[in-house]
């Protein structure tokens, strides 16, 4: 047995114990593994005692001084290293060679035992040669039945209830209703447990409006242990069985309690798919056979949820993804305050809760898992943060180092205290040996071949001389140090994002989930950056003016992957910029006739310019190259093609203003305004249509009705040249084809209005007719735009509403000068604040891009909507004919728009695998030239994180084809 070899072989005199500082990548990580007050207890018994210096430390260096341990910045003379976490690399180094003849034994979760591949190269560490130290994990102390008796689950419960609480109440003032919760301090701003549950103790009842508010914990571990305490001390709770669920919510006025708590078990939700109910030994020896019935029979009847239970493979989910909607559903026919708020607290990721695909941090605790359907209003909130217990260090350090003690004094030699058995002992350690002498411990053998998958790791003595060497670079240089999965010591990957605008949030999120990335974020609003990455360790901030070509090149210099989220006219710029110094570029933006010139240069030098890679251009293009490919493979031949994206207000944020349009901007205003200037071209039963720029938005031009959903009303305005899209998505010849068309999407009558805008000179964007706006007065703008217009100069109102009637179509008129007057344009006053207007000449296009970014921006608790749909006929082998829909439709939530998500996700996702080195074309690309890593492999993980396609198949022609082919008949 290991343990028993590990205290046998030692001579009877003491080692030295070493505790070492947590990795300082790990900013909230604040937990220490012993109390002062222990390490004192072993210094009396004659333990030499060395403390790593750290400031982040629940306990000061001092106090463990005081107790009489020595300040040590390696810790080399230690005999047994102590940590939480597992040691990072550089300084594991430096602590594998034996002492003083004896070999090291390091105790930490290490994070090997399932075969985690990031921490391969750590075991490799403890595998080369025979004096290579003992590995002891944590989470493998157990007693004799099994069960762990060192671990911070109870604590992770504790806080994980009062994060729920307070995650609910901030739901809960999305709808207007003031919770107690509201008051109740995050777990990390107290001092002490005994404080924060004094806090809760201290609660007033919730109002009428949420009552009866229904608490459910799931788990029958620790974790479950610690939410169930907390929440008993909450005044005026009841304890009620699942069963009662339905009755309570149902008539919540003959309820006597104020707050209700569900310990929910196994038997209340999981059954035989035949119907029969819950046996345990069945289910563990069965899974296969069961389903979990959480979402209808607990979850629609819930405030908040708080999952402390595990999962496996093999078992049913607790929730699926379609089940979240269902659940959802039936709650909101109940109350919009049901089921709003879920706390994991398991935080398994991809586990027991399927839409479950992150974690989140101690500075952003919750995040929205939105619901694809406008009756599901958005979804839920998930708070998920990973390491709960940390925020009560002192109370869970204190209660970790009590629970190891009698496993660190048998490691040290000391004799047992009185009730502890020495044997019991050696055998918890023999359990939670991983690897002595080389070798992994019998029971994970099968780790082997995970460590040799990594392989071989470079010689001890190389990998222990860049560690000394980098250690230092680790600690000065912004941590652009990182170490692969052999040992090898690197430079970490450096990501330059461009901008920090509306879409960057899930951009930075993502390439900040990267350890072994840097990124730094280049921005003329370097405050705003700053909010995005604060307290992210792996990140900085530049303040960039773009127009600084040098410092602009010394950025792109130092970066491996450029992602320029900067407006469309800078992207050629930076591209020349990032040829000449060897880097490869990522935008989500069309490829232009400025970009195209530059493929020949790039694929020269060696350089990636990957555009068209957000929403609209981007998830479009990838979700149809791969169901195209699909329908392939399967023989079908597609005959009509028609695609139409758009992003929106969510239905009930569209008509809080007086503006008409139905509309509000959840990216670059301009952008959206520059888009109604383009011509387009498509095909449509056959016929090739082209509609010039100025009859874009006419109608007779436009589809009054694009029937993509059954609750929205939508128009659609056809989307620049379609026809080069049959290449693109390889449809074949578009003579082959019979309709192939690309579309936005707005509300009804956003057409006619714009149209009316574009009439009156407000989207000229010609260089020579830029002008200034003198006095702030934003009725100048259209002055101005109209006499450019007519040639003479409008110098009162009478004249500007007559000139405004000699453009617009009568029957148009009411609604746009309606709309004039809400925008400040027209009238002796203006309804609301208007921004200050941009200074110096601008054109037209741009102060009414400002005006309308401002007017038309989102109010808080308001939210954007992302619809994108394709619709294809396709003949079958058999000569059938049938219509595949794929649709994606996301709600943006209280974190994040969903215009950002859709566009910043995608782009991250990409520039990760150009960074690296999966994305093997060069030059001038889109996502369908790479279609296995930029197609396929996104839309996989755009489907981990929520933002999946929906696919349906009908006989015969689908409703979008059939409206659009009636509609243009119409205009005949």
């Amino acid at each position: 047995m290991i343990g028993r070899r590990v205290l046998q072989r030692r001579s009877v005199h003491t080692l030295t114990l070493g505790i070492r500082r947590e990795d300082p990548t790990r900013i909230w990580e604040r937990r220490c593994p012993l109390t002062p007050l222990a390490v004192h207890d072993l210094v009396r018994q004659g333990v030499r005692v060395l403390v790593q210096p750290c400031n982040r430390r629940v306990f000061p260096l001092r106090d463990f001084v005081e107790a009489g341990a020595e300040s040590h910045d390696t810790l080399h003379p230690a005999h047994v290293v102590l940590g939480i976490k597992e040691t990072p690399l550089p300084e594991l180094e430096r602590l594998l060679d034996p002492v003083d003849g004896e070999r090291r034994t390091h105790v930490m979760f290490s994070h090997t035992i399932k075969g985690q591949p990031y921490n391969m190269g750590l075991l490799a560490r403890f595998l080369r040669e025979e004096n290579s130290p003992t590995l002891i994990d944590h989470e493998l102390l157990t007693n004799d039945k099994g069960s762990r008796t060192v671990g911070f689950g109870w604590f992770a419960g504790a806080a994980g209830a009062v994060e729920g609480l307070i995650a609910s109440a901030h739901d809960h003032l999305q709808l207007g209703i003031a919770s107690p919760f509201l008051h109740l301090a995050r777990p990390y701003t107290h001092t002490s447990l005994a404080s924060m549950l004094d806090a809760v103790r201290n609660l007033k009842p919730v109002p009428t409006p949420l009552a009866p508010f229904v608490i459910a914990v799931t788990g029958r571990g620790n974790v479950a242990r610690g939410a169930l305490d907390v929440f008993r001390e909450l005044p005026g709770l009841k304890e009620i069985p699942a069963s009662a669920l339905p009755d309570l919510v149902a008539r919540p006025s003959d309820a006597t309690a104020n707050v209700y708590l569900v310990h929910a078990q196994p038997e209340d939700y999981i059954f035989r798919k035949d119907g029969g109910k819950y046996d345990r030994d069945a289910y563990y020896a069965h899974p296969d056979q069961f389903v979990s019935r959480f979402h209808n029979l607990i979850a629609p009847y819930l405030t908040l949820f708080v999952n402390g239970t595990g999962w496996s493979p093999g078992f049913p989910r607790l929730m699926t993804t379609e089940q979240l909607g269902l659940a959802v559903k039936q709650a909101r026919e109940l109350s919009p305050s049901r089921f709003t708020t879920i706390a994991d607290v398991s935080c398994d990721i991809d586990g027991g809760l399927e839409f479950f695909h992150r974690s989140t941090t101690i500075d952003d605790p919750v995040y929205h898992v939105p619901i694809s359907s406008p009756d599901a209003k958005d979804g839920v909130s998930i708070m998920g943060v990973d390491i709960l217990p940390t925020e009560l260090p002192a109370d869970a350090s204190a209660h970790f180092s009590e629970k190891l003690s009698p496993y660190l004094r048998a490691l040290l030699r000391l004799p047992p205290r009185d009730g502890e058995d020495a044997q019991c002992i050696e055998r918890a350690l023999d359990r939670a040996s991983v690897a002595r002498e080389g070798r992994l411990a019998d029971k994970f053998q099968w780790l082997g071949e995970r460590v040799a998958a990594t392989s071989a790791p470079p010689p001890a003595e190389t990998v222990a001389a860049t560690a000394a060497a980098a250690s230092a670079s680790f600690a000065t240089s912004g941590n652009t140090i990182s170490i692969d999965v052999n040992g090898t010591l690197l430079r970490k990957k450096r990501m330059l994002l461009l901008g920090s605008g509306m879409v960057a949030k899930p951009a930075i999120d993502e390439f900040l989930r990267r350890s072994d990335v840097s990124l730094v974020v280049a921005s003329n609003a370097a405050e705003e950056a700053r909010n995005l990455v604060r307290g992210r360790a792996n990140a900085e901030v530049v303040q960039l003016d773009i127009s600084d070509g040098a410092k602009l090149d010394e950025l792109i210099e130092q970066a491996d992957v450029v992602v320029s989220l900067l407006p469309v006219p800078f992207h050629v710029g930076v591209a020349e910029r990032c040829i000449a110094k060897g880097r490869h570029m990522v935008t989500a933006s069309y490829i232009s006739p400025g970009m195209r010139t530059l493929h020949d240069k790039a694929a020269a030098a060696g350089v990636l310019l990957l555009n068209e890679i957000g929403l609209d251009p981007g998830i479009d293009h990838i979700s149809a190259i791969d169901l195209r490919q699909r329908l392939a493979a399967q023989g079908s031949r597609i005959t009509h093609f028609a695609s139409f994206c758009g992003g929106l207000p969510a239905p009930e944020s569209a008509g809080t203003d007086g503006s008409g349009l139905g509309y509000k901007f959840s990216w670059s205003p301009k952008g959206v305004l520059s888009a109604a200037r383009n011509c387009a071209r498509f095909k449509l039963d056959g016929t090739v249509y082209t509609v010039d720029a100025e009859d874009l938005l006419r109608r007779g031009s436009y589809f009054p009705d694009v029937p993509v959903s059954n609750v929205l009303a939508l128009e659609g305005l056809a989307n620049r040249d379609s026809l080069g899209y049959a290449a693109t998505y390889g449809l074949g010849p578009v003579h082959g084809l019979n309709t192939l068309i690309r579309g936005t999407l707005r509300y009804r009558g956003f057409a006619n209005l714009m149209h009316a805008f574009k009439g009156l000179g407000l989207l000229d964007g010609e260089p020579q007719h830029k002008f200034g706006l003198d006095n702030a007065d934003w009725r100048q703008l259209l002055r101005r735009t109209l006499a450019n217009r007519l040639g003479t100069e409008l110098r009162d109102e009478t004249s500007v509403r007559s000139a405004i009637s000699d453009t617009v179509d009568a029957k148009d008129i009411d609604g746009v000068l309606a709309s004039l007057k809400w925008l400040g344009l027209v009238g002796t006053s203006h309804v609301g604040d208007l921004p200050t207007p941009l200074r110096g000449a601008q054109t037209a296009l741009d102060h009414f891009a400002a005006l309308l970014a401002w007017r038309l921006r989102y109010l808080p608790g308001e939210r954007d909507l992302v619809v994108l749909a394709h619709e294809i006929v396709a003949k079958a082998a058999d000569g059938a004919e049938e219509t595949w829909t794929s649709q994606l439709t996301v709600y943006g939530s209280r974190n994040e728009s969903a215009m950002s998500r859709t566009v910043g996700l995608p782009v991250a996702l990409a520039a990760l695998r150009v960074l690296d080195g999966s994305v093997g074309v060069r030059g001038v690309a889109g996502p369908g030239d790479d279609p296995d890593v930029l197609c396929k492999g996104i839309l996989g993980d755009l489907e981990a994180a929520g933002l999946g396609m929906r696919e349906s198949v009908m006989k015969g022609r689908g409703r979008v084809s059939r409206t659009l082919s009636e509609a243009r008949r119409s205009t005949e």
